[in-house]
């Protein structure tokens, strides 16, 4: 059976549940500079490795896949979790040895980590040159140079202004039919698990017209699927000063939207306090703006929640939940879920489970509660789930989940969906692979004269936990 999964697809490779890697790259011309970059995490560092890229291609660096001949080798960080973060030690070591054999190749780490673990990476472990935190990276140039010179450099300054809103990213290793854009950095969100405030500091958004300058051009060049990236997409606000008015999220789906029709709109991450009715109203006005939201839950206990500075109720969730499906019952929810929080009873426990149930996700990212330092748990909360517990309440979400996945997709069976094709399937070259409006993976046979990039509509005809498998017809009443 195929198993194609969402996840794996456009720019970022799901290597396990904690961590995300990809290399960007195009060979220069003998004699460039190169550069090697491998990027962790969430879409937000993918998409900062596209924006690193163009820096770096300014300043003569041409990106490679192969770091044996790097002259700098660089690592896009994340925080999230404690199994990241060992990963990245772990491929720093490796960066080591290949740094022994071609001395003057220099090694930099960025991202949340950079930020998080400045001083550890450079005083204690020695193992980098660099240290770059998200929004110093227009300072990759004189950092390299200065490294170049013997000098350790480090630049993790966390501004209010900073958007890379000028920089046209590098859409390196791209299908060329999706893309990411990242409309604001930052979070002002306060969850006591969560590390983002401290590493990627206050939310700025970036100027909306510049947002709708970026999808004009990627559409212009051939992308007909745009993502919209932020920590909390739904808290966008952009003052325009010619004007004195205001852009909220709202606002901006709809200018991306008209763009052009033939272009669809995707975004990530929204907070459930958050997304308000005018966004599901006009998500549900625009055909092109797909109808898949992430809403993370975190946890279905009001307690925990509150433990977690989640600013909701179990109920007050369920209510939002009930609002998405009134306005858009075709639309698909997926959710974060993190198991064994702070004092979680089992009681509690079983409560996300029937919020999850309740929710019917169509998919999840789950994860057991890790402990990160510097944040507001870590200070004021014992860590007091033993791991088997964890483990084992982690393997109970999982259990509803996959099986909650599997029914989701057979009720698609015999349904028609617009699909975007975005290439051949991992599994066989007769067959294309692509997304419907739901985020859904849709497996089905080549056929007629079609290419990456066409809507085609296709037909259900099976269903697994992770793909839609079917067949091209004519139309959707077909």
């Amino acid at each position: 059976m195929y198993n194609d999964n969402p996840t794996l697809e456009g720019i970022t490779k799901h290597v396990d549940e904690t961590k995300q890697g990809e290399v960007f790259f195009t060979e220069g011309k003998k004699g460039d500079k190169h550069f090697y970059i491998e990027s962790y995490g969430c879409q937000m560092n993918f998409s900062d490795s596209e924006i690193v890229a163009s820096i770096l291609g300014e300043a003569g660096y041409q990106p490679t896949r192969n770091m044996e001949i790097a002259d700098l080798i660089l690592i896009n960080t994340c925080s999230i979790r404690e199994k990241a973060e060992d990963t990245v030690r772990k491929r720093l070591r490796i960066f080591d040895k290949v740094k022994r054999q071609r001395p003057g190749t220099m090694v930099g780490v960025l991202g949340c980590m950079a930020e998080r673990l400045k001083s550890k990476f450079l005083e204690e472990e020695q193992l980098v040159d660099l240290v770059v935190g998200p929004d110093a990276y227009r300072d990759l140039p004189n950092l390299v140079a200065g490294a170049e010179e013997g000098d350790k450099g480090v630049n993790v300054f966390l501004s209010r202004e900073e958007t890379y809103a000028d920089i046209s990213p590098l859409r390196l290793n791209s299908n060329g039919i999706t893309a990411f854009i990242s409309i604001m950095r930052g979070c002002d969100n306060m969850c006591s698990f969560c590390v983002v405030p401290f590493t990627r500091g206050r939310e700025r958004s970036r100027s909306a017209f510049s947002v709708i300058a970026e999808a004009t051009d990627l559409f212009e060049r051939g992308f007909r699927e745009v993502t919209l990236l932020g920590q909390n997409v739904d808290s966008y606000k952009w003052e325009n000063p010619e004007t004195n008015t205001t852009v909220n999220f709202a606002d901006l789906l709809k200018m991306v939207a008209h763009v052009h029709p033939d272009l669809r709109i995707r975004f990530s991450t929204s907070h459930p306090k958050d997304i308000t009715d005018d966004v599901l109203h006009t998500m549900a006005k625009y055909e092109n703006i797909c109808k898949y939201i992430h809403l993370p839950v975190q946890s279905g206990s009001s307690r925990v929640l509150e433990l977690m500075n989640r600013t909701y109720t179990r109920e007050w969730y369920m209510d939002k939940v009930r609002r998405i499906y009134e306005i858009m019952p075709d639309c698909a929810i997926s959710s974060d879920v993190i198991a064994g929080f702070c004092t979680e009873t089992e009681e509690e426990h079983q409560e996300t489970l029937s919020v999850m149930e309740f929710a019917n996700y169509s998919m999840s990212y789950m994860f057991f509660y890790s402990e990160r330092p510097g944040t507001v748990a870590a200070r004021k909360y014992e860590d007091d789930i033993p791991l088997e517990v964890k483990k084992r309440r982690l393997q109970e979400i999982i259990d509803l989940q996959t099986p909650m996945s599997y029914r989701h997709n057979q009720k698609d069976i015999g349904k028609t969906f617009k699909v975007l094709i975005e290439g051949e399937s991992k599994r066989s070259d007769a067959d294309w692979k692509g997304r419907n409006s739901q985020n859904k993976m849709v497996v089905f046979a080549k056929q007629g004269v079609h290419s990456a990039g066409d809507y085609v509509y296709v037909k259900i005809n099976e269903a697994t936990s992770a793909t839609l498998i079917g067949e091209m017809v004519a139309g959707p009443g077909a």
